[in-house]
């Protein structure tokens, strides 16, 4: 009966041992989560705090590992539009140098081609700023050595929790056998347990105190840092937003200002003679003038009548 007895408690062993060796394998988090009071309720709390601050920290690792492909994808897009930019101001300013005295599209060109410049600089500029202030120091904080340290107490604390719920289940069942038959053999067997579980309870409250702090240290570094990096990124391209418009608005305004000079400029009236270089005089009034020619001078006498009069006459006419 006794070997009975013996070969069902190594059964029970070997079955507990396999079933910590399946949760180890296909656990996900590296930190077990489990429900089951293994020393007091003290420690309980202490698992869950550590639990909770371990799926924090992950997922404060995960969202800046985020941020930080949405910013390499950002530049990558950056770097390509200054490329086709700048190919597009070569192309602008050589068909306005190339047709300038022909029509307004080519001063409009030339304009724009050199603002695409102005642009291409200023998406230099906040891809450094994506780079410098924002990808680096979340890169440097997803792979250093305060979170990693921190998870590995955690996951230290994990197995140590795992191992002293075995030896619960070791304690208990000495009990049993000393209840069955208090021997001297199974006594000290039991001793050896319980000595074994009061080292583990000790270990584990040191052990527990300095991964909570260590989490939680990252933890406030992680939200911190994140929220710093958002605020620097948004303000980085609100800024460049800005500064775009602005090159674009002054643009815009140079293209209807050439337009408009280029419509109101006063029509060309070929010379009788080719070779001799003509000048011209605009002038507008708002009242109604009466004009001849007396002795080769242009003449100018008022009309009561409002009307609007325009001249378009050459200089050397009546100077």
């Amino acid at each position: 009966m006794d070997a009975l007895r013996k070969q069902a408690s190594k059964l029970r062993e070997q079955v507990a041992k396999q079933q910590q060796a399946v949760i180890k394998q296909f656990s996900g988090t590296g930190y077990e989560s489990s429900d089951v009071m293994v020393i007091d309720e003290v420690e309980m709390q202490r698992h869950q705090q550590l639990e909770k601050l371990y799926r924090s920290t992950r997922a404060g690792k995960d969202f800046q590992k985020d941020i930080v492909r949405a910013g390499e994808a950002f530049t990558a897009i950056g770097y390509k539009q200054i490329e086709t930019g700048m190919k597009l101001s070569e192309d602008c300013c050589r068909y306005g140098a190339e047709n300038i005295n022909e029509n307004i599209l080519a001063r409009a060109a030339s304009i724009y081609g050199d603002s695409v410049k102005h642009i291409a600089k200023e998406q230099e500029e906040l891809n450094k700023l994506l780079s410098s202030q924002i990808l680096d120091p979340l890169r440097a904080m997803v792979t250093g050595a305060p979170l990693e340290d921190a998870r590995h107490l955690a996951q230290r604390y994990s197995r140590m929790r795992q191992e002293a719920e075995t030896q619960a289940t070791e304690v208990s069942r000495r009990q049993a056998r000393v209840r069955e038959a208090p021997t001297p053999e199974n006594i000290a067997r039991l001793h050896v347990a319980e000595a074994k579980m009061h080292e583990l309870k000790a270990n584990m409250a040191v052990l527990g105190k300095e991964a909570s702090a260590a989490l939680a240290a990252v933890e406030a570094q992680q939200q911190r840092l994140s929220f710093q990096r958002l605020v620097a990124m948004v303000e980085g391209e609100r800024n460049y937003h800005q500064r775009i418009a602005t090159i674009l608005g002054e643009v815009e305004a140079e293209m209807v200002s050439e337009k408009q000079r280029k419509e109101s400029a006063p029509p060309a009236i070929p010379s009788e003679s080719h070779s001799e270089k003509m000048m011209y005089f605009l002038a507008e009034s708002m009242r109604s003038w009466h004009l001849h020619f007396y002795r080769g001078r242009l003449q100018f006498s008022y009309s009561q009548e409002h009307e609007n009069l325009r001249l378009i006459l050459p200089t050397e006419k009546f100077w």
